[in-house]
């Protein structure tokens, strides 16, 4: 399965939309400037009409920035949509503390910004402005202009009644943080999970589809393919004797290559029994995966190192293609060598495929796996053009992810140079029986080998 923690999908999702974010402000802005002149011109109350206007136009021309710097559509991230929300407190604060501090009745509007901030950050983030929330609160209640109100006739709130305000904001806001940010983590976990079960099944729809291809391409190429045979063969016998035998027999000698990689994608969906239920050693596995790659320049050494009876496993043909595919891709970008190595006990199974070459592109190795990524920079190689369409570690990387698989990609660490891929089962995903097996050292933990 695809590592839900490389997606990111929650985290992205639950950001503050600039136009949502802007759309809430203004109407904040209009409703303050709706209060302030109702109570200085509706109700006669004296305030500090100037000062109160020119803190409002501060969030207005705030809202114009974020119009003008950012896209309807765009989101923004945790840092500058928490600034924004804690100069909406400070500005409000500094509203209240003109208009009667704590005893004003807008003061429960302290509660708009931390559910805002509860719902949409996480929970450090929500903490944080409900602190500063809190000292708000708490400043107002002490210092504070006198609260609008008829002249002749002077409002005054009984302390204990303002501490009560003070405290009833207070817990409703600790409230509202911790059931917003719980629903909505349960939310965002409910929708990680959508998506992430959407994006294996677009990837399993994917592989199915390269799997009819495959068929196709096995049948359609297989007449041509010995079309070819038969005319290389009979240049063979019509050419001058040791002129272009060399030529010849490795064109005759790809065409059978051609046709075994056809034959191997054919047979990856087959469920012939006696194919599948035939059970084979890791150490056979292993040997069947690598002798197509024999022959090169290029030495491929299996190491093997186990503290149990050795792992045995069905006989899976996509297994196998993809156990290939990676040391193929290796033996392409290698100097001089492929070390194939294959740890176990009685927990885990671990095989790791590592060369000397220059190693994954620091720009794709977090997207290693993915259809139509390649994955070297500076290939180093005897084909002459890096042409290829990025699916080969792909099908490779699905097809071991059905058998159970982790598949892990990485560089090797300094001074060594190379790529290092690691294919990790959990032994009761892999194993279908016990090996004949003489070694009997303790056991080691079961835990994940550390890379050598």
């Amino acid at each position: 399965m695809t590592d839900s923690a490389d997606l990111d999908l929650g985290r992205r999702s639950r950001r503050l939309h600039v136009d949502t974010l802007v759309k809430l402000r203004w109407l904040a802005v209009f409703g303050q400037l709706a209060a302030v002149l109702l109570v200085r011109f509706g109700l006669g109350f004296p305030i500090p009409l100037s000062i109160c206007l020119l803190f409002i136009a501060g969030s207005a021309w705030l809202n114009i920035v974020l119009g003008l710097r950012y896209r309807r559509s765009d989101r923004l991230d945790d840092r500058p949509a928490a600034a924004i929300l804690a100069y909406d407190i400070i500005q409000l604060a500094a509203l209240l503390y003109l208009t009667g501090g704590i005893e004003n009745p807008f003061a429960v509007l302290f509660l708009a910004p931390v559910m805002i901030a509860a719902v949409s950050f996480s929970a450090r983030t929500a903490i944080g402005l409900f602190v500063l929330m809190v000292i708000a609160a708490t400043t107002i209640s002490f210092f504070h202009h006198p609260l609008p109100w008829a002249q002749n006739a002077p409002f005054q709130l009984p302390w204990l009644y303002s501490l009560g305000i003070w405290a009833a904001v207070t817990v409703s806001a600790a409230f509202t943080v911790i059931y917003a940010s719980r629903i909505a983590e349960e939310t965002r976990k409910l929708a990680d999970a959508f998506a992430a079960t959407e994006l294996i099944i677009a990837r399993e729809q994917l592989l199915t589809q390269l799997d009819g291809l495959a068929a196709a391409a096995a049948h359609e190429l297989g007449t041509p393919l010995a079309t070819i045979s038969i005319a290389a063969k009979e240049l063979h016998k019509q050419l001058p004797a040791g002129l272009y035998d060399d030529d010849v027999s490795l064109i005759i000698q790809e065409i059978g290559r051609c046709r075994s990689i056809l034959g191997k994608l054919s047979s990856l969906n087959e469920d012939a029994p006696g194919a599948l239920l035939q059970e084979v050693s890791l150490d056979l596995l292993l040997e069947e995966a690598v002798a197509p790659n024999r022959g090169v320049d290029i030495a491929i050494n299996i190491v093997k190192n186990g503290s149990a009876p050795e792992p045995v496993t069905k006989r899976n043909p996509g297994l196998i293609y993809g156990l290939g595919n990676l040391i193929e891709n290796a033996t392409d970008f290698a100097k001089s060598e492929v070390r194939v190595i294959a740890r176990w006990n009685k927990a885990i199974i671990e095989i790791t495929i590592e060369d000397d070459g220059p190693g994954f592109s620091p720009d794709v190795i977090d997207r290693i796996g993915e259809p139509y990524i390649t994955t070297r920079a500076g290939r180093h190689t005897k084909h002459e053009a890096d042409s290829g369409l990025g699916l080969g570690l792909f099908i490779a990387k699905t097809l071991l992810e059905r058998s159970g698989a982790t598949v892990i990609t990485s560089n090797r660490l300094p001074p060594q140079s190379g790529a290092r891929i690691t294919i990790r089962w959990p032994r009761t995903r892999f194993d279908t029986g016990v090996a004949p097996h003489n070694d009997r050292r303790p056991d080691a933990r079961y835990l994940p080998f550390t890379a050598r």
